[in-house]
């Protein structure tokens, strides 16, 4: 055989495994369109409008413009933030302790624990921000022993407390997800191999030394993995803040995923605007993703 039939031969058989790579392909690119892309492209086309239903009217980049001067939608900006600033970092370091636990040869019931540790996550985010809301209520058991230990002279509304509302919805998101981040963790710990650890133990490293010069460098990727996924979680808090609290007092724990709920579904229906706001998370969890990743890249 020639090597001009040998090339057609080949060129065929490439075409053949390209036109059947598209047929598996073009339905799962088909519905990534359909369920994301294209519902994105109309919530932009749609941040870009005002009014209700069929009097929606092009209003250019004023939705966007009314953002800078909402002062609800500002305040939901700084709450997230907070929550964000401390109860991200909170929830790493824990599962990253957790993890070098889970992850000991010495730990007996190894098994039972790391079931334990993941067990928050498996809960409905409803019932776990229900539970908490019990625990925390006037009449809740927190209030029962605190008034009993004589701590507190009278229950305490924690609920309806700027401060402590919030501290209970940071309390709720790092109890829920510290065991999620655990388990990419001990996942990242069981790929690093162990002669590592025995090479630096008969240089002489102690424990805390192989724990910062060697484990917190190899799983640096991991840790930029987990961080950029509790960065975006947080940015788009919304149930445990809803169950809890509804966003008050006030404006006072409210988030914009909530405020975005409020403005579809709770005030008088402001789509535009709400779409408005919802890019706006959109644009934060790409700047922040992005600045991330370049400290990684460079750490």
């Amino acid at each position: 055989m020639s090597a001009l039939a040998l090339y057609k031969q080949k060129r065929s058989l490439t075409q053949k495994y390209s036109r059947w790579g598209w047929f598996f392909v073009l339905p799962a690119s088909l519905l990534i369109f359909i369920l994301s892309f294209y519902p994105m492209l109309s919530a932009f086309i749609l941040s870009l409008q005002s009014g209700f239903a069929s009097n929606m009217h092009f209003t250019g980049v004023r939705n966007y413009l009314r953002l800078f001067q909402d002062s609800t939608f500002l305040a939901s900006v700084a709450n997230v933030f907070i929550y964000l600033i401390i109860q991200v970092p909170i929830m790493l370091i824990l599962a990253l302790i957790l993890a070098s636990i889970l992850n000991s040869e010495k730990l007996k019931f190894r098994g039972f624990f790391r079931t334990l540790v993941f067990l928050p996550c498996a809960t409905a985010l409803v019932s776990s921000a229900m539970i908490f809301k019990s625990f925390f209520a006037v009449d809740g058991i927190v209030n029962f022993f605190l008034t009993h230990l004589g701590i507190v002279s009278e229950p305490v509304s924690w609920l309806s407390h700027p401060v402590w509302a919030k501290c209970i919805i940071i309390l709720v998101i790092t109890w829920r997800w510290t065991g999620y981040n655990t388990i990419f963790y001990l996942a990242g710990f069981q790929n690093i191999d162990t002669s590592v650890y025995e090479a630096a133990r008969i240089d002489g490293a102690s424990s805390v030394q192989q724990f910062f010069r060697l484990t917190i460098p190899l799983l640096a990727p991991v840790i930029l993995l987990t961080s950029i996924m509790s960065t975006n979680g947080t940015l788009q808090l919304f149930d445990e803040v809803r169950n809890l609290t509804g966003g008050g007092p006030g404006t006072s724990t409210i988030t914009i995923s909530q405020y975005i709920y409020n403005l579809s579904f709770v005030y008088n229906p402001q789509f535009g605007y709400a779409a408005a706001v919802s890019y706006s998370i959109l644009i934060m969890v790409a700047l922040l993703s992005f600045i991330q990743m370049k400290i990684g890249d460079k750490s």
